[in-house]
């Protein structure tokens, strides 16, 4: 078995618990609310807004004998730069306050997840960074087109609305075939389990994200 099978084989019972998340469901039937869809754009800009500089850092820790995951790196790079934009404008085109939003603060559950991929390079394996890549990057290809055409189809909104959502649904099936490339080089049992290791937990965080976000507006509508 490839590594990259086993790491889907061995993170499947924590990717279905991400998928069972309720708001998730319920946003691949468009059965959010347009509010809600604001609240996961917002949380969305404060963790894509590290993704490059999170690259950076995994790649300025890399030994020269890494020298061809720095490069893969560095396309990466070039291919998600400025993606935090494209969220805010999303923000602004259903009627929210981007500016507020870039100049405001995460929910607890997104600067948790954000903190621990900058741990785990710096104090950890800075190779488990890519176990970020693989749960983000995954979870796009499985949800992210079907929930934007369905939010799209309740709301009325415009396809620039879903800028974010729809670029990233076709564009990370790509990446998932980049990633798996990548992984499969991987030689190092190290190596190996760390990236393992913060799948698992990314998981867990990214969808603390999601249940957040659900509870906080649930949590307005009472009020």
């Amino acid at each position: 078995m490839s590594y990259y099978d086993e790491l889907q084989a061995q993170t499947a019972d924590a990717r279905q618990s991400l998928m069972n998340v309720a708001l998730i469901q319920r946003a691949a039937r468009g059965e959010i609310s347009q509010e809600e869809y604001i609240a996961f754009l917002t949380q969305a800009y404060h963790h894509v807004k590290h993704t490059v500089p999170l690259m950076m850092a995994c790649g300025s820790r890399l030994s020269s004998q890494q020298e061809w995951l720095r490069e893969a790196i560095a396309e990466y790079i070039e291919e998600e730069t400025g993606h935090q934009e494209w969220v805010l404008n999303d923000i602004a085109t259903c009627g929210g306050d981007a500016e507020a939003v870039r100049n405001g603060q995460p929910n607890l559950s997104t600067e948790l997840m954000v903190a621990y991929a900058y741990d785990t390079i710096a104090r950890g394996n800075p190779l488990g960074f890519f176990g970020m890549v693989h749960v983000l990057e995954g979870t796009s290809t499985a949800v992210a087109t079907q929930a934007a055409r369905a939010i799209q189809k309740t709301h009325g909104l415009p396809n620039k609305a879903f800028s974010y959502l729809l670029s990233h649904g076709d564009l990370d099936i790509g990446h998932v075939d980049f990633f798996k490339g990548l992984m499969n080089r991987i030689e190092s049992p190290q190596d190996k389990a760390a990236i393992l290791h913060s799948s698992r937990v990314m998981y867990r965080l990214y969808g603390d994200i999601f249940r957040e976000v659900e509870s906080r507006c649930s949590s307005k509508e009472v009020a």
